[in-house]
């Protein structure tokens, strides 16, 4: 009895720690939990970064991959980081792009029927650098840790108690759907307003990014019920999205007074 309440004790003292240590905030004011060194996560997004590009074949040297790195190079040519932001184009047919810790974009050619415009491409890499900046894999990652934490908590009060271990395996569940995916969904909320506002700095239409979502929106279907999902449903962003248009305009109005006009190709 004893030697468990020490182990109680001790995860109790681990947590607090944790909790003191790593809480900050994110670039609009959210409230984040930060465990993971940066310099590990970087490392581990190149890592991950390199192996994708063996396993997939990739696009270069072509008037669609030197339009894609116009776009992305105006969009993170504002952003200060210590790192330099890499980009590859992968020949799939996915309608997707993503963007690692460490600065490394990868996007997919299928995208570019959906984005079909340079503003709408730039609302989706606007998108993906804001996950970076905010560092959302960071916080991803810190939550598992945590969770886990939590989890091996209950292990040690609960131990040898076969109710107990049914009470884990539904936390598991509460943990992916009532904290988890939530947690994502705010991500995701979050990547979309510091992505307007990245490619409005940088010169695109914010508009635009609007536009996208109606188009991604009319190339998924019904998709998934959003309380299901880790990304806010179609309606919900546009709305968002919407609702910081005006703060989005002017920045994009500053931007092209002051010069900033990209001009992408594809």
């Amino acid at each position: 009895m004893g030697n468990n309440f020490l182990k109680v004790g001790k995860w109790w003292v681990l947590l607090a720690t944790l909790a003191v240590s790593a809480c900050t905030t994110s670039p609009t004011g959210r409230s984040q939990f930060l465990f993971m060194p940066e310099e590990q996560l970087n490392e581990m997004g190149a890592q991950t970064f390199a192996q994708m590009r063996d396993a997939e074949k990739t696009e270069s040297g072509t008037t669609t991959s030197r339009y894609v790195a116009c776009v992305a190079a105006a969009i993170t040519r504002g952003v200060d980081t210590p790192y330099m932001w890499d980009l590859s184009l992968f020949d799939s047919e996915q309608v997707n792009a993503f963007a690692l810790p460490g600065g490394k974009i990868g996007v997919y050619k299928g995208l570019l029927n959906v984005a079909t415009t340079q503003d709408q491409l730039a609302a989706v890499i606007g998108h993906e650098v804001a996950h970076v900046l905010a560092q959302h894999g960071n916080e991803r990652m810190s939550l598992e840790y945590a969770s886990q934490t939590g989890q091996q908590l209950l292990g040690a009060i609960a131990q040898n108690s076969e109710k107990g271990q049914q009470i884990m395996g539904l936390l598991g569940v509460g943990m992916q759907f009532g904290v988890a995916m939530p947690f994502s969904r705010a991500q995701e909320s979050e990547a979309d307003i510091m992505g307007l506002e990245l490619m409005a700095q940088a010169g695109f239409d914010p508009s635009q990014a609007v536009v996208l979502w109606q188009n991604m929106s009319a190339a998924g279907g019904a998709g998934v019920p959003e309380i299901l999902s880790t990304h806010p449903s179609d309606a919900h962003r546009i709305k968002n999205l919407q609702a910081h248009m005006s703060v989005a305009n002017d920045l994009y109005l500053k931007a092209r007074q002051n010069g900033s006009v990209p001009y992408c190709k594809g």
